[in-house]
């Protein structure tokens, strides 16, 4: 991945983030199956009935697994409805920035890479984002969903910068989540709420403001410099 970033010869640095896995086994295939299974149990409830009128009880006897199994992948009845929209989303965009061109600056692809996955969605999709932004909780699951990003994001930049061995990767993949995050508390920002960005206790209605691929761009912009200067520390 990113072999490009640097013509240095690599020292071998152990990072179990980046060790190329073998190929999941039963266990883990079946873990996977359930909570697929699980969110779009729980999605396909929220958006037939409404948010409000989903138990956890109902979302597990829909996947046909018990509520404690329930209870072993996902903490609230909210962060299964938006692990519907959110899942295997840090991991495309950990692969968009794995395959970026030879030559191309690393913040603009993980910029085009976030922006892509959070705004070029399906029909499903959208549907559920409507649904979501209806929802205090909602919503809130899915800001925190941003989080998600850190982890995969931060290996395949330490892959592109030859950098396994330090921080600066965590640091930036830190900030790109967090630099999301404030994006989109921008853009569900509540009606009358304009001066609180993030506040959304006290509920009411969310209507969306502005593009969210320019909010995404301005939000990640001031990290550009710092990965700039990562880049410049990789060149022989």
């Amino acid at each position: 991945m990113c072999v490009h970033a640097s013509l240095r010869p690599r020292i071998p640095v152990w990072n179990a983030d980046i060790v190329t896995t073998p190929p999941p086994g039963l266990r883990e295939r079946k873990k996977k199956a359930t909570r697929e299974a699980l969110r779009e149990a729980a999605l396909r409830l929220a958006m037939e009935r409404g948010p409000d009128q989903v138990r956890v009880e109902d979302i597990a006897e829909a996947a046909g697994v018990s509520p404690r199994t329930y209870n072993n992948y996902f903490a609230s009845r909210e962060q299964a409805i938006v692990s519907a929209v959110t899942a295997d989303r840090e991991a495309r965009i950990a692969a968009a920035v794995a395959a970026r061109p030879a030559g191309a600056r690393l913040a603009d692809v993980v910029t085009e890479a976030v922006v892509e996955q959070y705004t070029n969605t399906g029909e499903r999709e959208h549907a559920a984002l409507l649904l979501i932004i209806t929802r205090t909780a909602l919503r809130d699951a899915f800001l925190d969903a941003t989080a998600g990003i850190e982890h995969p994001l931060a290996a395949v930049i330490a892959e592109c910068l030859d950098d396994a061995g330090t921080y600066t990767a965590r640091v930036l993949a830190a900030g790109v989540a967090a630099a999301v995050r404030i994006a989109l508390e921008g853009w569900l920002q509540p009606a009358g709420n304009e001066g609180a960005a993030g506040s959304f206790g006290g509920g009411g209605l969310v209507v969306p403001s502005g593009s969210l691929p320019d909010q995404l761009r301005a939000a990640l912009a001031p990290l550009s410099p710092a990965f700039d200067a990562a880049e410049r520390r990789t060149r022989p």
